[in-house]
């Protein structure tokens, strides 16, 4: 029991999922000593549910990996495997015996009744009925502890991610962007492989007339369309992409590695799904974005300026459109100007 409470002690006191995932897999390793484990965190899309094995031990021993930043090469449909498949389906922990004696047990974490992980552990056959019991409660409490951290770090209307938590992961990015330009495509043997012009993306996105939207129909409607909006924009991005609130009608999204012509694809379909949508008392919405590419260099004010200005190119020239910064200096459409500190600024 004492070996328990100085786990739950150590996840408690973690406050990022990765380090939460590597205090979860400590604890089970040393309170179960299963053969084989994996905890997956879960993503579930309009046309299928993915998994990504984010942390736990193996015939390689531990692992770990940023629960943040899906690697497509850790990832799967969930329909590849059937007990996942079973857990998804029936919401409740299965089981599965194995050809040398030993059982697998999925336990499910669930959210509102959907699964945002599963704990997946391979156990020996003298596994007993009180230690199981325990097991379920540690699994129990790991997901309070993911749904207290979630809850901290989301927009409380909208649910998606926070400006709060938005620097962090971009600096993540960037830090994973400064790596790939030193290793090279060629030495990331622990993600897909990349075109040569894969980049990171962020994108400004900002819904049109908004205050309009208050004033005629009140903040409660507006808020409406807020939430609305935020489930477009799930069902709309890939399941790695990270979205964020930014605040009041200004959304972000960070998109993974992709060429221009893909990322600027991604954002109009948002921006045409937007405007097919109709919202409650308001009717059709419509949002203008500006997208900038993710520079190893980049604080959080650099690459948000530049999307900004793409941003209020859209807008100037009539909204309900996706601009791309890059792609907007290359036709000349933005000149650059000497600003006072000597420093060339690009509008």
């Amino acid at each position: 029991m004492l070996g328990l409470i100085n786990h739950v002690v150590r996840i408690s006191a973690r406050r990022d999922r990765t380090e939460i995932n590597s205090a979860m897999v400590d604890a089970l390793m040393d309170l179960f000593a299963p053969e084989r484990l994996t905890i997956y965190r879960c993503y579930t899309g309009k046309r299928k549910t993915i998994v990504f094995a984010c942390a736990g031990y193996g015939p390689q021993g531990q692992f770990l990996r940023n629960a943040y930043l899906p690697d497509h090469h850790f990832c799967q449909p969930i329909d590849r495997d059937p007990l996942l498949r079973q857990c998804r389906k029936e919401l409740s922990a299965v089981l599965d015996y194995q050809e040398d004696g030993s059982h697998r047990i999925i336990f499910p974490v669930l959210r509102l009744d959907e699964p945002i992980y599963f704990i997946d552990l391979v156990l020996s056959d003298e596994f007993s009925a009180d230690r199981r019991v325990t097991l379920m409660g540690l699994i129990e409490y790991f997901g309070n502890h993911i749904a207290l951290l979630d809850y901290g770090e989301a927009d409380t209307l909208t649910g998606l991610a926070s400006r709060k938590t938005f620097d962090k992961h971009l600096f993540e990015l960037l830090g994973q962007a400064a790596s790939d330009e030193l290793l090279g495509n060629e030495h990331q043997f622990a993600r897909r492989t990349l075109a040569p012009d894969s980049n990171h993306w962020l994108a400004v996105c900002d819904i049109d007339h908004f205050k309009h939207i208050n004033d005629n129909f009140g903040h409660l409607i507006g808020d409406e369309v807020l939430i609305m909006l935020s489930q477009v924009m799930r069902q709309s991005f890939r399941f790695d992409d990270q979205l964020f609130r930014f605040g009041g009608e200004e959304f972000i999204a960070l998109l993974q590695p992709t060429d221009r012509a893909s990322a600027q694809a991604t954002l109009d379909r948002f921006r045409s799904d937007v405007e097919k949508t109709v919202f409650s008392r308001v009717g059709h919405v419509t949002v203008s974005i500006g997208f900038s590419q993710l520079l190893s260099c980049d604080t959080p004010t650099d690459v948000i300026e530049r999307a900004d200005e793409a941003l209020y190119y859209a807008k100037r020239n009539g909204r309900n459109q996706v601009a791309c910064y890059e792609q907007l200096i290359t036709d000349g459409r933005l000149a650059a100007r000497e600003i006072a500190k000597g420093e060339v600024e690009l509008f």
